[in-house]
């Protein structure tokens, strides 16, 4: 009987103690104005542990320009990860814009046309 590998489940717990060291380092230690008030939604890592995906968000600003900051300072953060984090490899970090909350914002808007059109029509 073979047993059960744990690497999945390792995975998913180094990706999420990336996501919050990464949202404590952008907060505290990176100085770029480009980089406004930003939110990890979610970090995707590859099963060697060689590159990480980080999905972010922007609450104010220009999210093409804090993708670039971001990126721009990948080396930086992976750094500072490198001092937080226990484990042998630490991912080369690409951070992706997540439209997540743009799309389920126009969702609610298009359902609050609906209701209110219908509201007109009764």
């Amino acid at each position: 009987m073979r047993k059960k590998s744990s690497t999945p489940n390792r995975s998913f717990k180094v990706a999420d103690q990336i996501q919050r060291d990464l949202t404590e380092l952008i907060a505290r230690e990176l100085k770029d104005p480009r980089v406004g008030m930003v939110t990890l939604s979610g970090v995707e890592v590859t099963p060697d542990y060689a590159h990480a995906k980080v999905f972010f968000s922007v609450l104010q600003g220009n999210p093409e320009e804090c993708s670039q900051g971001l990126n721009q300072a990948a080396g930086f953060l992976r750094a500072g990860l490198f001092k937080r984090l226990h484990i042998h490899t630490v991912p080369t970090l690409h951070f992706v814009f997540d439209r997540t909350t743009e799309r389920a914002a126009d969702m609610n808007a298009l359902i609050a046309r609906a209701v209110s059109s219908r509201a007109k029509e009764d």
